[in-house]
């Protein structure tokens, strides 16, 4: 009688389609079926408490955020109490009148439609998320695929340590043989992080890997910046820039020569020195300016010594306490342990417990050139 009832109140209704079942046993099994968006329930049925099914629809993952309405023959404040403490979302005395009765399934209806497409549209973003931060991890692998293996024999010995701040960053390095008597070596930094910036630093580090600028002697680390400078202005390259410290080592003669672009000197340790001498090579930053000329430093690298490049990130790290690692306390700490085995290892594990947990604010990527005695 209550189910015919409230099959006529609801048939002039557009939008709203009525099902009924009268066998508790089959209730949740036909409720996984139709899926409906707002579940009437008499607390009044055969064989089955109706308080009791309303804790079995709720324990039913496919059912347990539908909409219930129980439907009870008095208004009882401990019945009432306990339907909504099993999970009803609303309580009517039967029959109510027509009007309230469809006011109340279409707000309902409404509100759990609305749940089923923001999950809908939540579950799609994750799913993207998903596929976006798997690509990421391939280009991050890619670009570290490109980065020069570590050198552990040999007239120069290398090895480095690249830590991007997101998945993908702005720096990049390299080093390779020029000729039998030449040997080049660069760390270069894009400004910002993400796509844009891995893809401009891969595109000039593999510009200078290949050797592909026409104009430029990759003997002479001034002509080269200056080459680069050409070809990478900020217009033609999405307003970015970067900073780069280019040498090039000549075994014979044990002279660097060295050019910079807006960039932190590299700094060499030499057998016994208490202290780094800092390569500095004045010079804007790469893409700036058209025609800017830069100029070449040289030093004599001593058997033994240890030269470092680095990024800017290595040094400004962002305290605990507020304040910022200098570039003068970390070159101090590099003249402390430059020449340990594990130099790279410890200036981690320092900035590590400087920073505190969480990724680092900017790239961390340092070389380190070994010259044997």
């Amino acid at each position: 009688i209550i189910g015919e009832a409230v099959r006529r109140m609801l048939a002039p209704e557009a939008g709203i389609r009525f099902q009924y079942c009268a066998d508790p046993a089959r209730a949740i099994p036909l409720a996984r079926e139709w899926k409906p968006t707002v579940i009437l329930q008499d607390l009044v049925m055969p064989e089955i408490d109706g308080l009791t099914l309303v804790r079995y629809y709720r324990a039913e993952p496919a059912l347990r955020d539908t909409p219930l309405i129980v439907l009870s023959a008095r208004e009882e404040p401990a019945t009432k109490a306990e339907a909504f403490a099993l999970g009803a979302n609303d309580y009517l005395v039967k029959l109510p009148d027509r009007i309230e009765l469809v006011a109340r399934i279409r707000h309902h209806s409404q509100g759990y439609i609305a749940l089923l497409q923001r999950n809908e549209a939540y579950a799609a973003l994750v799913a993207s998320q998903r596929a976006l931060a798997a690509e990421l991890a391939e280009a991050a692998a890619y670009v570290q695929s490109l980065l020069p293996a570590p050198l552990a024999e040999g007239p120069v010995r290398a090895d480095w340590r690249f830590i991007p701040s997101t998945q993908l960053g702005g720096d990049a390095f390299g080093y390779h043989a020029l000729d039998d008597d030449h040997f080049c070596l660069f760390l270069l930094d894009v400004c910002g992080h993400g796509v844009g910036a891995a893809l401009l630093s891969i595109s000039a580090m593999n510009v200078l890997r290949s050797r592909a600028l026409p104009r430029a002697d990759f003997h002479d680390p001034g002509a080269t910046i200056s080459a680069l400078n050409e070809d990478f202005q900020m217009d033609r390259h999405n307003n970015m820039y970067f900073s780069i410290w280019y040498g090039v080592y000549r075994f014979s003669t044990r002279t660097l020569r060295y050019a910079s672009a807006g960039h932190p000197p590299a700094l060499l340790l030499a057998p016994g020195a208490d202290a780094v001498r800092e390569l500095r090579a004045p010079g804007l930053v790469l893409g700036g300016m058209p025609g800017v000329v830069y100029r070449d430093a040289s030093c004599t690298v001593p058997p033994g010594s240890t030269l470092f490049l680095v990024s800017d990130g290595v040094y400004e790290i962002a305290r605990t306490d507020g304040a910022m690692w200098t570039f003068d306390a970390f070159a101090r700490f590099l003249a402390q342990t430059g020449r340990r085995p594990d130099a790279i290892d410890a200036l981690d594990r320092e900035v590590r417990a400087m920073h505190g947990p969480g990724p680092l604010d900017d790239d961390f990527s340092i070389v380190r050139m070994r010259f044997p005695a």
